[in-house]
């Protein structure tokens, strides 16, 4: 049993390990080109980049469906039937490109009816690669299978040669189109790379999924994709919502200041994505031993993210002046204002995807979620109209607030009671 456990906690800390080196891929590896590219480029077009990404993130969004998710859990609990594995990964890949066709044709009907979007129309589709990309990447394959290490290192070694790629070939502001074609591409050799290194994990094969079963997966996922979108309502459509109401120039300052803060925020994520698989693994042994090492885990992030949003708040004019320039001065106060984001999302990841979604409350968790970008959506346009950026920023304040506070509500009212350890548990 003390072998066993040894075992799980091994491969814990492993995947923990192999997740921060793919996280600091996403976000920390940009956050040494933004520097560059935000100089390079201006406020402006950097503006006009975050509100194509902005746009396509809808995308994503859709064909991801809540898969990173669902199938990460399917996976996690079959992982040693490779026949079951096989039908997860054949439906949920066909779904996804499914759905991108769907995304593309969507995506070219805005663009070229739309004069805002039609007028900078070759930046939309060269952004869409990124979605293209993200249907490659199985990440939720290697999640369940709690073995990110095979991935890992493909993926930094696509970013690091985007990274190249961006400091030669991106001289100028004209070169907008570029950088942002160097970035979406990036993309699809990750996806690429992840795709090709699947067998060396489990010995699946694609097989075209029946009817009954692509049914099943679209239900699994339904509630966390409602979830997922209901996120992007107040996480993406705050960029968006600004980019309509503003200039790309307002959005070029708040983009930056987000990028900061969520490159900050990253440190948490290779910690609850390793953690998801593992406690949903834990729950189906013992729901006891699962809520414990949940509140072992809260407790401990709990501190940390407190630390870092008081360390982020304080330090945010310097951080803006050495990272984005000067001309960024007017991110000082967003980064401000989104300071205490890590802090309070932690607590809404620890409640909603630590605990409701492993122990079955998905449709809690999506209506929670989707409550919350309702009440985003009464508020971001006035404050956005009314206050520009920094609207913007006080919207995902809040909005995060509302999540972490009702589902922590919810929990409590239903017997969770996370700020007490079993008794010997120390």
């Amino acid at each position: 049993m003390r072998e066993s456990c040894l075992g799980h906690n091994k491969r814990l800390i492993e995947n923990i390990g192999s997740l921060t080196v793919l996280q600091g891929a996403n976000y920390i590896l940009p956050l040494i080109i933004l520097p560059y590219l935000v100089r390079v480029l201006g406020p402006e077009k950097f503006g006009l980049i975050a509100f194509a990404q902005a746009f396509t993130q809808y995308f994503v969004i859709l064909t991801d469906y809540g898969f990173n998710l669902s199938a990460t859990r399917q996976i996690a609990i079959h992982r040693d039937d490779s026949d079951e594995v096989s039908k997860i990964f054949s439906s949920v890949m066909t779904i996804k490109f499914g759905l991108m066709l769907v995304s593309f044709l969507v995506m070219s009907a805005i663009v070229l009816a739309v004069p805002k979007f039609h007028a900078e129309w070759l930046v939309y589709f060269v952004t869409f690669l990124s979605v293209l990309g993200n249907v490659l990447f199985p990440v939720w394959f290697y999640q369940g299978m709690e073995k990110m290490r095979y991935i890992a290192m493909l993926n930094i070694a696509a970013k690091l040669m985007g990274l190249i790629a961006l400091f030669i070939f991106v001289q100028h502001k004209s070169d907008y189109l570029i950088a942002i074609g160097i970035q979406s591409s990036t993309n699809v050799v990750a996806g690429l790379l992840g795709l090709m290194s699947f067998r060396r994990v489990s010995p699946i094969r694609y097989a075209v999924p029946s009817r009954d079963v692509v049914v099943l997966a679209f239900k699994e996922g339904w509630h966390v994709f409602i979830s997922t979108a209901a996120i992007s309502v107040y996480a993406t459509s705050n960029t968006f919502i600004l980019g309509l109401i503003t200039n790309n120039t307002i959005v070029g300052y708040y983009s930056a200041a987000d990028k900061l803060t969520k490159a900050v925020q990253s440190i948490f994520s290779p910690v609850h994505q390793a953690l998801y698989p593992h406690i949903s693994n834990l729950v189906a042994q013992s729901r006891e031993v699962a809520m414990d090492f949940i509140r072992r885990s809260l407790r401990w992030l709990g501190a940390i993210a407190l630390v870092v949003s008081m360390l982020l708040f304080a330090f945010a004019g310097p951080l803006v002046m050495l990272l984005l320039g000067a001309q960024y001065t007017a991110s000082v106060v967003l980064v401000r204002w989104m300071a205490f984001l890590p802090f309070i999302i932690m607590f809404g990841n620890v409640f909603g995807m630590q605990t409701m979604l492993p122990f079955g409350m998905n449709k809690l968790f999506s209506r929670i979620i989707v409550l919350a970008a309702l009440a985003d959506l009464v508020y971001v346009m006035p404050l956005t109209y009314v206050y520009g950026a920094e609207g913007a920023a006080i919207a995902m304040l809040l909005t995060e607030m509302i999540v972490a506070l009702t589902m922590g509500t919810a929990l409590r009212r239903k017997g969770f009671r996370f700020f007490e350890l079993r008794k010997g548990a120390d």
